[in-house]
């Protein structure tokens, strides 16, 4: 059996939306959301209840969670998961990072990927591998010496190669840091 994913407090969801999640809950098995898919339960979340985009959202992936059906970081066209690190460089060495291969190399080796489109300084989209899914990698300068990098690597066939590259990114963005750093 799955574990349940964490949720957002029931007093923040009832602050935002005026109902605990269980009072979600109930009120989505009342209205048959268990044989509805995603946009059909978001859809009557805000025709019904006048739920705002965010938190429609929000109520509809925790109830396909807590009702089995939707698996952490499962997505409709597969998985996604993200990852993140701010570090201490300025932007430019950040994507020298991942678009020069010799500098890539050092931090990322056996990387096999194309970067499809690239914004200098601002964002890369990549095809990951064969069947690797894709990735969207952006920088977030913070001052002239520091820079956040985002990654998002979605496309993934399964729960399993999702929770692998999830923990992937986190030490490779970890090794990231150490070399620019240094």
């Amino acid at each position: 059996m799955r574990s349940k994913p964490k949720m957002i407090s029931d007093e923040a969801v009832a602050a935002a939306t005026g109902k605990t999640w269980a009072e979600w809950f109930e009120v989505l098995d009342a209205a048959g959301a268990k044989k509805m898919n995603h946009k059909q339960i978001a859809a009557y979340l805000v025709e019904t209840h006048g739920v705002g985009p965010w938190w429609q959202q929000m109520v509809t992936v925790t109830y396909e969670q807590q009702r089995g059906l939707r698996q952490k970081h499962e997505r409709p066209d597969g998985f996604q998961v993200s990852a993140s690190k701010t570090i201490a460089a300025p932007v430019s060495a950040l994507y020298k990072a991942w678009a020069d291969a010799k500098v890539r190399r050092r931090w990322l080796a056996d990387a096999s990927f194309t970067i499809s489109t690239a914004a200098r300084n601002k964002s890369l989209h990549i095809r990951w591998g064969e069947d690797g899914g894709r990735l969207d990698v952006a920088f977030y300068p913070k001052g002239d010496t520091k820079t956040q990098v985002t990654i998002q690597h979605g496309y993934l066939p399964n729960a399993t190669k999702a929770e692998r590259m999830k923990r992937h990114w986190k030490e490779r963005l970890e090794e990231l840091k150490r070399l620019l750093e240094k």
